[in-house]
């Protein structure tokens, strides 16, 4: 979850596009300034990462494991967004199953709700929207509002009442 519980060392992210595996480990060797490798290639002090594809709008899986527990989750996630030139979804702070947290390639994190459908290959995620407060996901599931990521009203979604 961004950043509720630092010590997990997990970090499980969802890229929209396709990024080669290399760049993915480039970006987040780049983010945390320490060697990022494959599970079957462990080195000290390594982060290990695995990678690969479902359907969706965030087709890119990526597993961070001994994630570094001395940085923010999300301020990585942002960082890795903005090097790989793309949206990255990261878990929220609530347990609402359909809230995010999107690091967007300028760096900006905001609340999102997405779909998600479970196939063979993974989960797949779909219509990205923002989380408003009024979106009928916020309702699905607890949190939105205590999350410090707040649910940020829009001319087309006001806040619930």
């Amino acid at each position: 979850m961004a950043d509720a519980d630092p010590t997990d060392g997990l970090w499980r992210w969802s890229v929209a596009g396709r990024p080669d595996a290399a760049l993915v480990h480039q970006a987040l060797s780049g983010a945390l300034q320490r060697p990022v490798t494959t599970l079957d290639a462990p080195a000290d002090g390594a982060v290990l990462c695995d990678i690969w594809q479902v359907g969706g709008d965030f087709p890119t899986e990526i597993e961070c494991f001994l994630a570094p527990h001395d940085v923010a989750e999300a301020t990585i996630a942002s960082a890795v967004a903005v090097r790989l030139g793309a949206d990255l979804l990261l878990p929220d702070d609530t347990l609402n199953p359909t809230r995010y947290v999107l690091a967007e390639p300028d760096g900006t994190l905001r609340a999102v709700h997405v779909d998600e459908v479970e196939t063979d290959d993974g989960t797949e995620r779909r219509h990205l929207r923002p989380c408003t407060g009024a979106d009928p996901a916020c309702a699905r599931g607890p949190g939105c509002g205590r999350s410090r990521f707040k649910p940020v009203p829009t001319p087309e979604r006001p806040a619930a009442a």
